[in-house]
């Protein structure tokens, strides 16, 4: 598992089955930045018993695309904010989980973490909340090219990651529109560019190579991963032999040798084929 087929091939798999949950309760929140969402974070894993199955960090900028280019998205109806924060409570038993979570954004607008905030009040508004998330990436084909960074950074280090990121992509690619949206419980952030209308595509995609560099640079800088969701492949296989210790590198090599002599388990995948 994490080895993106470079070290064994899988002929069967176990599965370690849950009951689904009988309650849940689904909520659009307006926050003002990147530390207010991480507060709340905090705040509802503490108020709910550590029972957050979601909690996504949405920009605004990623919101209207959504509503602009996928047919059927529903505005949410909460106060217009920089960021947005969709966020799920749940449990296996049945419980109000509803008025769980509507007490935690209560206090948390009490403590101005919290701008507005909208709890879904049937399955087909909790859906629509997940269609404008999961809309996000086909939004952004809709406007063109996309300079994308799949990063992690510690949780608590996301709100100096985006504020110096955005710095970054005003200065190296200001033909850009950044869309930065991801799961802020474990670090994990799409850190994306969209054309801006204007520009022409090569002259944006121009910009991918510094502005990676870059991005992965502050990555590393604030004890972070150049890839979360997505892994290694064959196209970071050069900046994971920037970023990885001499002796972490080493040790992969040796690992892969060993388990496959012939390299033949899916070549140039992760580390150099040699």
């Amino acid at each position: 598992v994490g080895s993106e087929g470079t070290l064994g091939v899988i002929t069967a798999a176990t599965l370690k089955l849950f009951p689904e949950p009988r309650s849940v309760a689904t909520a659009w929140v307006a926050v003002a930045g990147v530390q207010q969402a991480l507060t709340l974070l905090n705040l509802l894993r503490e108020s709910s018993g550590d029972r957050v199955s979601s909690f996504e960090l949405i920009p605004n900028v990623a919101l209207a695309l959504v509503r602009e280019h996928i047919a059927g998205a529903k505005d949410p109806q909460v106060e217009p904010s920089d960021w947005y924060v969709l966020c799920e409570i749940a449990s296996s038993a049945e419980e109000n989980m509803d008025a769980l979570l509507e007490a935690a954004l209560g206090d948390s607008m009490d403590r101005k973490l919290v701008q507005d905030a909208a709890i879904a009040q049937s399955d087909a508004q909790r859906a629509n909340f997940w269609k404008l998330r999961e809309s996000v990436p086909e939004s952004q084909r809709h406007v063109g090219a996309s300079i994308k960074h799949d990063i992690s950074v510690p949780a608590s280090a996301m709100p100096e990651f985006v504020e110096r990121g955005t710095a970054l992509v005003a200065s190296i690619a200001p033909e850009g529109m950044l869309v930065a949206y991801g799961h802020l419980g474990d670090g994990n952030l799409h850190f994306n560019l969209s054309k801006r209308p204007k520009f022409s595509d090569t002259a944006f995609m121009a910009r991918r190579e510094p502005l990676q560099r870059a991005v992965h640079d502050l990555v590393a800088q604030l004890g972070g991963s150049i890839s979360a969701e997505h892994g290694i492949g064959r196209y970071k296989v050069g900046e994971l032999e920037r970023y990885a210790a001499p002796l972490e590198l080493e040790l992969m090599r040796g690992i892969k040798h060993t388990l496959d002599p012939n390299g033949i388990m899916n070549p140039g995948k992760v580390l150099r084929k040699v």
